[in-house]
């Protein structure tokens, strides 16, 4: 009796002493992930701003929650008439080089006729969190000349915390195609979007409204894909004036060394930037690829560096074996080859609708590095 009252004591010591690890370890992570969600990152606001918007501003059902972005506007020092651009970064926030490239236009570029406006978190409650089970980090860094960037490194789709639960099957509004569930939380599969739909569905009518009501000529959604991916390294285009335009910029991409290609939006896969866009609104909708590591499923561990330098042993291997659709780069290529791009289709756009090159009708950009200074001096060489 006396032994079975002694184990019992034992185990019941045990049992608390595991409870209390667990109370404490929920604790710790609980902390982590509310610190994370409410560190909101700060951008460094260029001189040529001349004003910023909020999504909020064209969703009122928006108003003070996470998902109301900043919206950044430049418009032109000569004349903010003529053509106007959107620039898309954040729609994934596990694809960095597409926000990234934002914040480096924000900084960075002078408009000396038209207007730019700039999203750098177009889905910010995916920067509230990481996606489940991928074990990525919170954070990676980018070395500048005045120090150390900090970037936040989030999640494919918008936190459960802001969009609870997922239906069974998603059934995309506009065009009533039957999606996976996960994909009502996927900002690239709400568009147009509902005024008081999903979450999700609130943010992707914003920006089309922002691009309605604004009547932008062109809107670019930056993304990166996994090496394996086939759509990689690629301009996808909207069919018609859209596509000639991509068309046109692949031509001179090619000729500046940066091996690209072009895709039609497909007819099939409804909710994405470069097919709703181009349907309902007036606008010239593209979206970009660029090759990441860290977006694949044969990388190994999960690091900082995966993200920022694309070095993995197993990828290596599969580039090896000719297995890629488009090899792995560094975070700084990713954004040399998105900002390269767009750059060519605006010049695109200029030499097809303006080819008298009348003051006012073409949208002229200056003040951003070539895709060769990027190359050569990386991107913190940019950035303020």
């Amino acid at each position: 009796m006396k032994k079975y009252l002694e184990n019992k004591r034992i185990n019941l010591i045990i049992t608390l002493v595991l409870i209390l690890a667990s109370v404490v370890i929920a604790f710790i992570a609980g902390k982590e992930f509310v610190d994370f969600r409410n560190d909101d990152q700060e951008f460094i606001i260029g001189p040529n701003v001349t004003r910023i918007e909020k999504f909020s501003d064209y969703n009122p059902n928006l108003k003070e929650t996470v998902g109301d972005a900043d919206i950044f506007i430049l418009e032109g020092s000569v004349s903010p008439i003529g053509p106007s651009l959107l620039i898309l970064g954040g729609t994934h926030p596990n694809e960095p080089s597409g926000q990234l490239t934002s914040v480096l236009f924000l900084e960075n570029l002078e408009v000396e006729y038209g207007t730019v406006y700039i999203v750098t978190e177009a889905n910010r409650s995916a920067y509230s969190a990481t996606n489940p089970q991928e074990g990525s980090p919170m954070y990676y860094d980018i070395e500048t000349e005045s120090g150390i960037r900090t970037f936040k490194f989030g999640s494919r789709a918008t936190s459960f915390v802001d969009q609870w639960p997922n239906p069974d099957i998603f059934v995309h509004p506009a065009s009533g195609q039957q999606l996976s569930n996960q994909d009502t939380r996927n900002l690239n599969r709400s568009y147009p979007g509902r005024i008081d739909g999903y979450y999700t569905e609130r943010v992707a009518y914003a920006i089309t409204q922002l691009i309605i009501q604004n009547n932008i000529t062109i809107t670019i959604d930056l993304h990166e894909a996994s090496p394996e991916y086939m759509t990689n390294n690629a301009i996808v285009a909207h069919p018609g004036d859209a596509m000639n335009i991509a068309a046109h910029a692949y031509l001179y991409l090619e000729l500046a060394g940066i091996i690209i290609k072009t895709e039609t939006s497909p007819v099939n896969l409804r909710g994405l930037t470069h097919r709703e866009l181009g349907l309902y609104t007036d606008t010239l909708a593209f979206l970009c690829e660029t090759s990441n590591a860290s977006q694949g499923r044969i990388h190994g561990e999960f690091t900082e560096e995966l993200i920022v330098e694309g070095k993995d042993k197993f990828y290596e291997k599969a580039e090896e074996l000719g297995l890629l659709e488009a090899n792995p780069t560094t975070i700084h290529e990713r954004v040399a080859r998105h900002m390269a791009t767009i750059m060519q289709i605006v010049t695109s756009y200029n030499a097809i609708y303006n080819p008298g090159s009348i003051p006012g009708q073409s949208l002229i950009l200056n003040n951003m590095p070539s895709y060769n200074d990027v190359m050569d001096q990386g991107i913190g060489k940019y950035l303020k």
